[in-house]
């Protein structure tokens, strides 16, 4: 029953921004461990951002500064907010929960996380 709906995404100018959006139903955002992952043609999947329970949260060192995770607990959504976008960044970018409460060292692990969304196309490009 958990399912994770993803949307938000689109072409942008490079310097751009953009913000996905994940909605989520059969967990609770607030106390779940939740990450975004990115992924392009001929390559593993990468992780981007996440935020613990706890309210923690880890970015990969190519986005620091630029990209931001945040919640909204009465929505039950998961936000990933991408400021000044670079061609770089053109990717499948998807949302995902932990299945459990995973400690820091797995965090960044595509394997610790149970559910996914269907995925958004994120296109930056002059």
């Amino acid at each position: 029953q958990v399912q994770l709906v993803e949307s938000g995404g689109g072409l942008v100018r490079p310097g751009g921004s953009l913000q996905l959006s994940c909605a989520v139903s059969g967990r609770t955002v607030s106390s779940s461990t939740m990450a975004w992952f990115r992924q392009t043609p001929g390559k593993e999947r990468e992780f981007v951002a996440s935020r613990r329970s706890n309210g923690a949260t880890y970015y990969v060192d190519s986005v620091k500064g630029r990209f931001t995770v945040s919640r909204d607990n009465g929505k039950n959504m998961f936000y990933l907010q991408m400021n000044s976008l670079k061609p770089e960044d053109t990717a499948v970018y998807y949302c995902a929960v932990a299945s459990g409460s995973p400690i820091t060292s797995t965090i960044r692990l595509a394997s610790t996380y149970g559910y996914w969304g269907q995925g958004a196309q994120v296109t930056v490009s002059s």
